[in-house]
């Protein structure tokens, strides 16, 4: 059988609780990608082109730190990756732990929140990060997250 990982960022606590319930349904272990300085509410105004998070999403080469060593990616065959949308695309922060950790071989399914955008680039701007995974997408999962769309996550994700 093969072993499954839910990782997930979630700078609100919304993707969190998808990847959560997500993880469950898989029955996969869970783990949380967390920046080394936490995200503030002034931090993630895109409505400020100073703040913290447009700074790094205007600049695609910027790797905001993240706290590493607390996970092990080699025992997973398939790692499923969730991620708030920024800017139509994964956070530069989603780059940052894939080039951390060694992805060859793995099957990289990826699961997002959004206000109303879908993957856009994303798949592309992650891919040059982990060059020899495999990578598809499923689900962006936007407006009120009901049971219902998880489930239909869980189902897209088998």
């Amino acid at each position: 059988m093969s072993k499954q990982l839910v990782a997930y960022f979630s700078a609100s606590g919304r993707t969190a609780k998808v990847a959560q319930k997500l993880a469950q349904g898989l029955q996969a272990d869970l783990y949380e990608i967390r920046p080394q300085v936490t995200y503030t509410k002034a931090d993630l105004n895109w409505m400020d082109s100073k703040s913290r998070s447009s700074v790094e999403m205007n600049d695609k080469s910027f790797r905001p730190a993240i706290v590493t060593g607390d996970v092990d990616v080699a025992p997973y065959d398939t790692v499923y990756l969730g991620f708030p949308i920024w800017w139509y695309v994964a956070p530069t922060l989603i780059n940052t732990f894939l080039e951390a950790y060694e992805f060859s071989g793995k099957k990289v399914v990826l699961f997002a929140t959004s206000g109303g955008s879908d993957f856009g680039n994303t798949r592309k701007e992650l891919q040059i990060s982990a060059p020899n995974a495999s990578f598809m997408e499923s689900k962006v999962l936007s407006g009120v997250i009901t049971d219902k769309k998880i489930q239909t996550l869980v189902e897209s994700c088998q």
